[in-house]
């Protein structure tokens, strides 16, 4: 059962899908330019009949946060038609998203704070096997950080209060890895069902389309 909105009145849902999908673009074939955009950008490739990114994006959405931030940036991403239902769907464009990752959750954390989020739970839009129920759960830890782990592997979503905010980089490519490895004293690791399993490449999102089995 989803859980209600109230259960996460002041942690904001933060999805990154800023990045330039570059080892993506470079197995694609670059005559290639269907409706789904394949050889554009990862997040905009067909995955079973939906984009990437809309499999990450209605995870997190069915998981019942008031406020879910889509930090974007090397691509656009249609949000047109999609329901948010209990949730508040911000999009927020990160100019400098060619700088590395931390800008891109910096940019979302900007968007939390104005929001008046208090932690903020965050996921990566080319991930779309990690569930609304992983969510819920790296969400109802009281940490100060907390990190979903699938038989035993650590991935996101990453739980930050904001409390370790003013620790996380402010440039670079490692997002939240290098304060989890910095400050393990405050990290806890939440057990979640899905996959982590991400798409990276051309390879990947062809495994995928052509398997029936989920990961």
């Amino acid at each position: 059962m989803a859980a209600a909105r109230e259960d996460f009145e002041e942690i904001c849902a933060i999805v990154l899908a800023a990045g330039a999908g570059s080892r993506f673009r470079a197995g694609a074939r670059p005559q290639s330019s269907d409706r789904t955009g394949e050889a554009r950008h990862k997040l905009v490739a067909d995955l079973r009949g939906r984009p990437v990114y809309r499999w990450a994006l209605d995870a997190v959405l069915a998981a019942g946060f008031g406020e879910v931030v889509l930090v974007t940036g090397a691509v656009e991403l249609d949000v047109a038609d999609i329901d948010p239902g209990s949730s508040r769907l911000t999009v927020a464009a990160n100019p400098r998203w060619a700088d590395g990752q931390a800008t891109s959750l910096q940019c979302g954390l900007q968007f939390a704070s104005e929001l008046g989020a208090t932690a903020v739970v965050v996921g990566l839009g080319d991930q779309p096997f990690v569930t609304a129920k992983a969510w819920r759960a790296v969400a109802a830890s009281p940490s100060e950080i907390a990190v979903a782990t699938y038989a035993g592997v650590r991935a996101n979503p990453v739980l930050l209060r904001a409390s370790v905010w003013p620790l996380l980089p402010i440039a670079g490519d490692q997002g939240a890895r290098s304060l989890i490895a910095q400050r393990s004293d405050l990290v806890v690791q939440v057990a979640c069902v899905g996959s982590p399993a991400d798409i990276d490449t051309m390879e990947d999102l062809q495994q995928w389309n052509s398997s029936t089995n989920s990961p």
